[in-house]
């Protein structure tokens, strides 16, 4: 029989567990809310250059209907005159070519010049689409980017592009299956709220002033 002082401990021992546990939760569900809420509105304006972060490729090398959809929103913008360049992110997955090349040769098709589009194929997650994505992006000089992707992945993608020295502008890609369904939207959005808690650097990276932008 344990002895009488862990007993008289274990109460409070549990409340507080439970307490945690309330507080994890509601942190990571309000956070989520933040996440959706973030990514429902469009927020483009006129850049330097519109960034495209890739998603799956299917067998064969083509686009899964994220991947599509992202591209047909870039294309949009492109096409709106709010940016001369397209940049299109993502390495190669399990199916190639890189998603990259996959999503430039579909916004060929859908009527951007190809000397308008560029390529970064190394990277192959949110931080990476950032940090490769950068070193083009300084080559052409350019200070604000428009990050196109699904409407969960747009505020940590912006917070990863604002640790480079960017200033950012977000547009959704509405129609993801991912956005679509109600289970699969719930699922992203809440995975994204717990990549960036678990990330706090990220969480609270701030737009560079316009000081450092510019120098």
């Amino acid at each position: 029989m344990p002895p009488l002082a862990l007993k008289k401990g274990a109460g409070p021992l549990r409340r507080w567990l439970f307490v945690g546990l309330g507080v994890a939760t509601f942190g990571l569900y309000g956070m989520a809310f933040v996440v959706d809420r973030f990514g429902q509105r469009e927020r483009a304006v006129p850049s330097d250059v519109v960034v495209v972060l890739g998603a799956r490729v299917l067998p064969g090398g083509s686009p899964s209907p994220a991947l599509r959809a992202r591209v047909e929103k870039a294309v949009e913008l492109y096409h709106q005159g709010l940016a001369p360049r397209l940049l299109f992110s993502g390495g190669v997955g399990i199916n190639p070519p890189s998603e990259a090349r996959v999503m430039r040769d579909l916004a060929v098709r859908l009527g951007v010049p190809e000397d308008a589009c560029l390529l970064e194929e190394q990277s192959h997650s949110t931080e990476q689409n950032a940090r490769f994505s950068s070193d083009v992006l300084r080559s052409l000089g350019a200070r604000r980017v428009v990050v196109v992707s699904d409407p969960y992945h747009l505020l940590r993608a912006r917070q990863y592009f604002r640790l480079h020295g960017f200033e950012v502008a977000t547009s959704p890609a509405f129609l993801s299956e991912r956005n679509m369904g109600f289970v699969d939207r719930c699922y992203w959005t809440v995975r994204e709220a717990a990549a960036l808690l678990l990330h706090p650097r990220v969480l609270f990276a701030r737009e560079p002033s316009r000081a450092s932008s510019s120098s």
